[in-house]
């Protein structure tokens, strides 16, 4: 991730934590120094939230693949095809998913913004007294409703920007969102493939590095490696969330947990089906 995506990711990071904080000081400072050009621009988090989301995604599918292998008792080989080969189809679901996902919303909202600025080009007055009453209903009086409502009026453009959050609840798009859409969809597919790889390195590292080591430890290292970027992933993903970060990364690892135990089991009871049978 470039360095304007990280500013922009942590741009509104920086209010969080002022206010987690009730530091006034911190707060106006965030006020007096931000960079509004960047901050326009911020899309919830840039690319952190693709990462984020889809390296979890990756690493958990991943180790329950892995798990359910190991619970069957398969050998290495096995599981190393199983594992990759899941991996890599997935991960390139996921990255057109996204793709395709985040450019169909974009087109349907640019749709949507079409609809409110014909509206407000054949029927302006109605269009004005629709924002005048959602303000006065929202506690704005009368006449200062009028004043702000007719002032917006006459910037077209604006205010129907203006109509599609505050009437829809739509963030309008950039006019790139194509690009980006293609972006968002290019890191999901890495981090999923990047992450997912991580519990299964350990099959094919370990045995070059330590040719004496059980089998068993394969799993055991690859529960390990799991375990560890379960939690920083978790903790990672309390930024878009206000929850603490210790408790995400715990609440990501126990969740990671729990799914691999189930998979680990139905391997281990689906093995002593085929092997009884």
């Amino acid at each position: 991730m470039s360095t304007t995506d990280e500013s922009t990711a942590l741009v509104p990071n920086a209010a969080r934590k002022a206010y987690d904080g009730q530091d006034p000081e911190a707060s106006k400072n965030f006020h007096d120094t931000r960079d509004m050009s960047t901050e326009m621009h911020q899309t919830e988090g840039g690319f952190l939230k693709p990462l984020i989301f889809g390296g979890l995604d990756g690493i958990l599918t991943s180790f329950a693949i892995v798990a359910g292998a190991a619970g069957g008792s398969m050998p290495i080989p096995v599981i190393l095809v199983l594992g990759f080969s899941n991996i890599f189809a997935d991960a390139l679901a996921m990255g057109v998913g996204e793709f395709l996902s985040s450019k169909a919303e974009n087109e349907w909202i640019l749709s949507e913004r079409m609809r409110e600025n014909w509206e407000m080009e054949n029927y302006p007055e109605g269009e004005i007294r629709e924002m005048i009453d959602m303000y006065k209903e929202r506690g704005m009086s009368h006449e200062d409703a009028v004043t702000v409502i007719n002032t917006m009026a006459k910037y077209k453009d604006f205010f129907v920007d203006v109509m599609m959050a505050e009437e829809l609840q739509l963030q309008v798009p950039e006019a790139d969102h194509k690009v980006e859409s293609m972006k968002e969809g290019v890191a999901m597919f890495c981090a999923f493939a990047s992450f997912g790889s991580l519990p299964l390195l350990g099959y094919v590292i370990i045995p070059t590095t330590f040719p004496s080591l059980p089998e068993e430890m394969l799993f055991t290292a690859a529960c390990v490696v799991t375990g560890i970027v379960l939690f920083l992933m978790g903790s990672v993903k309390s930024i878009f969330s206000a929850s603490n970060w210790f408790v995400c990364g715990m609440e990501t690892f126990l969740l990671g947990g729990a799914c691999a135990t189930l998979a680990y089991t139905i391997g281990q009871f689906v093995d002593g089906l085929v092997s009884g049978s």
